[in-house]
């Protein structure tokens, strides 16, 4: 497994090492000593959650604020998705720049994002699953986030077509009116 730290401090893109032969795959996906070591951070994920989308979806970009802020390690089980991370820590230095990754079911990349971040991804093939651990619980309270098409923070989404995004997600605030 390697681990390599993105221009945004605490947000890291790790490889796993495949084994692959006539009978398909293996890898492991998370090991809680190795993650340490490599990340240099004691990390308690308690949460798992599973998503399944069409090609097209754009989920995000989401957060969750105050004790209930979560970092989050994702990866996708099938199909591809242009992942997406955007620092909304007030104190960092790259505040209001996002981090962007194609992650799929072929390289089986996974994207480490810390507390502070918002997430958000464009599904790009059909019947894609999304899988993302988070180190802290659910709360619909500390829901947050930053609409998707924000002219300052310009994300090139990669959309080709038809794009689905939630009633929700299209009534998140930009970048500009976001209160650290």
């Amino acid at each position: 497994m390697t681990v390599e730290e993105t221009y945004l401090e605490g947000c890291f893109v790790i490889t796993p090492k495949v084994f692959r032969d006539e009978r398909g795959y293996f890898y492991e996906s998370y090991n809680q000593i190795i993650f340490k070591e490599l990340i240099k951070k004691n990390i308690n994920f308690v949460q798992d959650n599973i998503s399944r989308s069409s090609k097209g979806v754009l989920r995000g970009l989401h957060l969750q604020r105050g004790i209930y802020a979560q970092a989050k390690l994702v990866k996708v089980l099938q199909g591809s998705v242009l992942d997406v991370a955007v620092d909304l820590r007030g104190d960092s230095k790259t505040f209001g720049k996002y981090y962007s990754i194609i992650l799929d079911s072929e390289k089986h990349q996974q994207l480490y994002i810390p507390r502070g971040f918002a997430h958000g991804f464009h599904v790009l093939e059909e019947n894609t699953v999304f899988s993302y651990k988070c180190d802290n619980f659910y709360n619909n309270i500390s829901e947050s986030g930053i609409i998707y098409n924000d002219k300052t923070l310009n994300i090139d989404w990669k959309i080709s077509g038809d794009v689905t995004i939630s009633k929700k997600d299209i009534m998140l605030p930009p970048l500009e009116d976001f209160i650290i």
